[in-house]
């Protein structure tokens, strides 16, 4: 419920150019194209309504009514007194509560591009693993080094260097025995998909978490997770889709360390010996 955008979001970049357009607008309009017909959604994509059926198919539905079927669906379940909180504001309290609505929407459907069996995948792939190499950079960075550290904290060996050349170093010496886990919002960023050509090269399983399904990353590695990202005023500012990312990778670092049968225990364990280095 309240997740097809996040799928459109997900598969839209790799279209054709006029399907493109009507992936477009379908995330700019929604409230229109839901009572739309194919005619009026060609119009506005300055296409066919041939190209708007196809699109649609493409895009994983079975075809325009069914897409229309779905955004009904969300706008039925939609929380109009929540939803007025989304319009954008200037500054002040307002902004804040507009920026943690969008962000709430989007966590909401987020997981609509996720396919299960491939999340069961990776989990066992990291749980499974002698070593795991976590790369991100530029707005992924941070998640990248987050998730390594729970790892650790959890008793689950991750290392997350931080500069590009090590990065390409370090997965170049993995083995079959060994999982990169690359994240990248786009899955177009090269400094991170270099280490993951290495990794590959070397033997290694690749899993790459973004938010579009056609990606670079996802073509290169042996498990894609794609994700939803953000599509508000503040989409664009990569509100959502740091969000969304990092709440993932914490779910995903929770699930491995279930599967190697870690709990919260052996967590406090690992973090009595972090307390007298902050706090002597």
């Amino acid at each position: 419920m309240g997740a097809t955008l996040s799928a459109i979001r997900a598969v839209a970049p790799k279209l054709a150019p006029s399907e493109r357009r009507v992936a477009d607008v379908c995330v700019e309009r929604p409230q229109d194209v839901a009572w739309w017909s194919a005619a009026d959604v060609a119009e506005h994509a300055e296409t066919s309504t041939a190209t708007v059926i196809r699109a649609c198919q493409n895009l994983g539905f079975k075809g325009f009514q069914h897409l229309r079927m779905l955004l009904l669906r969300d706008l039925g379940s939609a929380d109009t007194g929540s939803a007025g909180a989304l319009t954008v504001e200037e500054n002040g309290a307002g902004l804040v509560r507009a920026v943690f609505g969008e962000l709430a929407t989007d966590l909401a459907g987020a997981l609509a591009p996720l396919d299960e069996d491939s999340f069961e995948r990776a989990v066992r792939a990291l749980a499974e693993a002698e070593r795991v190499l976590v790369v991100g950079n530029g707005g992924s960075g941070p998640s990248a080094a987050a998730v390594a550290v729970r790892f650790i904290l959890n008793g689950r060996h991750a290392e997350a260097p931080t500069d590009a050349v090590i990065q390409q170093l370090t997965a170049g010496h993995l083995t079959s025995r060994d999982v990169c886990l690359a994240v990248s919002d786009s899955g177009l960023n090269s400094v991170t998909l270099r280490p993951v050509e290495a990794a590959r090269a070397a033997g290694a399983t690749v899993i790459g978490v973004t938010s579009y399904a056609r990606s670079t990353l996802v073509e290169k590695s042996d498990i894609g997770l794609v994700i939803g990202g953000g599509s508000g005023p503040w989409g664009g500012l990569g509100a959502s889709a740091t969000v969304v990312q990092l709440a993932f990778l914490i779910s995903l670092q929770i699930a491995v360390c279930r599967a190697r049968g870690g709990s919260a225990e052996a967590a406090a364990e690992t973090f009595k010996q972090i307390v007298p280095l902050i706090h002597p």
